[in-house]
């Protein structure tokens, strides 16, 4: 049994797993247990208001801790980088595009909307980069599924919308994308575009059945980004973004840390062994502390 969201992107991304399961286990009896978290019923605050990103999988784990469901499926970007104990993320898989897309009905580009324009998004990391980049623009909060928000978009209550670009082309909506935005002017959330696959940590056996669904190279890349994350306290609460790409045994990582209203960033880069994926993040992180960031951090404390 499959433990997933009910959005339409987590029952697609849900689906995905279970036909590769299939095609793994062919008589396999594989189901999905749709599940509505805390994260989609509280609409009406921000993510960093009442407890992060861990609001979207706290159910799916009560159905893994229960018995009711085997495995559960997550956006790695929603999973909090430091699991409860007695869980573990038994696979990280293939990742998609990790950009961000700028969804508008009526401009080409961020660059070319109008002063006072709305942009809406749910993203702290994402507001600070837009305020730092475009200071004239308003940035407005979105909550909500992808089609919520693309409907928010087309009702004329934004001008535009940023959006993760995974989603859109996972869903069929990669039309809906004006520009994709690449990670020099909008770093992506670490682990963005990729999926990961949760189990209880005693289910050894159940791990090693997983193993053919995880990506080496995307795993390597993603530890390092949470590595970074987790070093700097990475939450909903601190607008950070990290990045790692791998060329052959290289990795490359690129990090930020900046207050909300994107009036001090401060961004590294390191690149290493791909074998030392989570040194690598953990040195960048201290690096960029060292440079400022733990200023940004304390006064982000509540």
């Amino acid at each position: 049994m499959i433990a997933s969201r009910e959005s339409a992107l987590a029952l697609w991304q849900a689906r995905h797993v279970e036909s590769r399961l299939a095609a793994l286990y062919p008589r396999a009896d594989i189901s999905i247990l749709g599940l509505t978290t805390e994260g989609d019923r509280r609409l009406d605050v921000s993510l960093a208001a009442i407890g992060g990103k861990g609001l979207f999988i706290k159910e799916l784990e009560e159905a893994l801790a229960s018995g009711r469901a085997d495995i559960a499926v997550h956006s790695m970007k929603d999973v909090p980088m430091a699991l409860p104990a007695g869980f573990a993320l038994a696979a990280i898989g293939e990742r998609a595009d990790p950009r961000d897309a700028f969804v508008s009905g009526r401009y080409p580009d961020l660059a070319a909307l109008p002063p006072g324009a709305r942009v809406g998004t749910s993203s702290l990391r994402r507001e600070c980069q837009l305020r730092a980049n475009y200071p004239r623009l308003r940035i407005e909060p979105l909550r909500g599924n992808v089609a919520t928000r693309l409907r928010k978009l087309d009702a004329g209550d934004y001008e535009a919308v940023i959006l993760a670009a995974a989603g859109l082309k996972r869903l069929g909506l990669e039309d809906r994308i004006t520009r994709l935005l690449p990670p020099s002017e909008s770093l992506p959330a670490p682990g963005q575009g990729a999926l990961g696959i949760e189990c209880l940590a005693e289910r050894a056996e159940l791990a090693e059945q997983l193993k053919p669904l995880a990506h080496a190279v995307t795993a390597s890349c993603v530890i390092s980004e949470r590595a970074f994350s987790r070093a700097l306290s990475g939450s909903c609460n601190v607008p950070l973004g990290a990045y790692a790409e791998r060329a052959g045994e290289r990795l490359a990582l690129r990090g930020f840390v900046g207050a909300p209203d994107g009036s001090r960033i401060v961004r590294g880069e390191r690149e290493g062994p791909a074998r030392d994926a989570e040194a690598l993040g953990l040195a960048l992180a201290e690096d960029l502390k060292s440079r400022g960031a733990a200023d940004i951090l304390a006064a982000l404390q509540p």
